[in-house]
């Protein structure tokens, strides 16, 4: 390579790959909508729905226009509100602590696990001794299963079982991973999810999903994913939102849905190739054992006194993109910094804001391509 020309840069995620992939299956799927013209709750909805189902074992599956919604809509079939404390992870997108705050119930936070990034059950346990302290209701935990590794579910359950919360699973970043050898979905009461385009399952827009094995659960929630509607459309019996996914989506989503398992593998091919080639020189994200990620994100932590920023552009210079996830945790942030944190504070959330960084990561990485990745970072490490 002329050493004047710049390097041809490199996608983080490869939406435009695997479009090629799925060939005209997708213009296919979309023409069959713009044929029938039922643009919402067409029959791909449904058809979504049962896949979704049957993909993940859950009984029930209402989609939703974002994962977001599909957190805020959760909360206010429980009917969270003021008063309530709802527990979750400070590392973590906003939306986590947004849909609580959005009840009017309150955020607390907790500190995560230093290897796997996700809820920690101890600091979860002085989290619930905070907020009865402040005369707050435990009512909820919302374990993250962060990067697409799944939380430890069991230990979460236990403590949950123990207080008498309900368990909101946010998989937005982990539709399709594995804990103790099932797929998440049917894990604490109700699991929420996002089909945003840059999740391993993800549309070409927003969307998202609730599964549950609840069935009354699942009758309330199609209520408020329109307006709160009763059996007379214009009786509406509760509060509610207009949450639906759109047909087109989901017929996108149908096609994405069947090399779904294809692109989970080529993701773990991926983390491994990465954990060989940079494992001895930052810290490599650690997937705990029985566990199966569909790596959302691939995280590194830079070694101690590394500049983020400085590694971030030497990288740029190669053509090679970097992003944060997250630069401050939720505690930090000048929306939520009011919130509670739960006692001993966050730790762990303030240390991993400092120094992680993630690197490209899909299932269309080529080998080559990602040599080329891991010498930069290699590189630009030794300098």
């Amino acid at each position: 390579m002329n050493q004047h020309m710049r390097p041809e840069p490199v996608p983080f995620i490869d939406i435009a790959a695997q479009r090629r992939r799925l060939g005209t299956a997708v213009d296919e799927a979309v023409s069959r909508v713009l044929t029938h013209c039922l643009f919402i709750n067409g029959p791909e909805v449904t058809q979504l729905e049962a896949a979704l189902a049957a993909f993940t074992g859950a009984k029930h599956v209402v989609t939703c226009a974002s994962g977001t919604d599909a957190l805020l809509m959760v909360l206010m079939a429980k009917e969270v509100g003021p008063g309530d404390a709802v527990f979750c992870p400070s590392f973590t997108f906003c939306a986590t602590g947004e849909a609580v705050a959005l009840t009017g119930a309150t955020p607390v936070f907790v500190d995560v696990d230093e290897a796997t990034f996700n809820m920690d059950v101890e600091s979860l346990k002085r989290g619930i001794a905070t907020a009865k302290r402040l005369g707050l209701k435990p009512k909820g935990v919302i374990p993250v299963d962060l990067f697409g590794q799944s939380a430890d579910h069991d230990a979460i359950s236990a403590v949950a079982e123990a207080e008498g919360l309900f368990v909101l699973d946010d998989a937005a970043q982990a539709f399709g991973a594995s804990y103790k050898g099932r797929r998440l979905g049917t894990f604490g009461h109700v699991t929420a999810t996002s089909f945003f385009p840059a999740k391993p399952l993800g549309c070409f827009g927003d969307g998202g999903a609730i599964l549950t094995d609840d069935a009354e659960l699942a009758e309330t929630l199609r209520s408020i994913r329109v307006h709160g509607q009763g059996s007379d459309k214009y009786d509406n019996v509760r509060l509610g939102l207009t949450g639906r996914l759109d047909t087109m989506q989901a017929a996108i989503l149908i096609e994405k849905l069947r090399i779904f398992e294809d692109e989970i593998a080529a993701r773990n091919v991926v983390a491994q190739r990465y954990a060989q080639g940079l494992g001895n020189v930052v810290t490599v994200p650690h997937v705990a054992s029985g566990m199966i990620s569909v790596w959302a994100q691939y995280t590194i932590r830079l070694p101690k006194g590394v500049d983020r920023n400085e590694f971030a552009a030497a990288l740029k210079a190669q053509g090679i993109p970097t992003a944060i996830y997250y630069p401050k945790s939720m505690h930090q942030q000048t929306a939520y910094r009011d919130y509670p944190i739960a006692d001993g504070g966050v730790p762990v959330c303030e240390a991993l804001s400092d120094d992680v960084i993630s690197l490209p990561m899909h299932a269309y990485l080529d080998e080559q391509t990602q040599e080329r990745i891991i010498k930069a970072v290699r590189g630009a490490l030794s300098s």
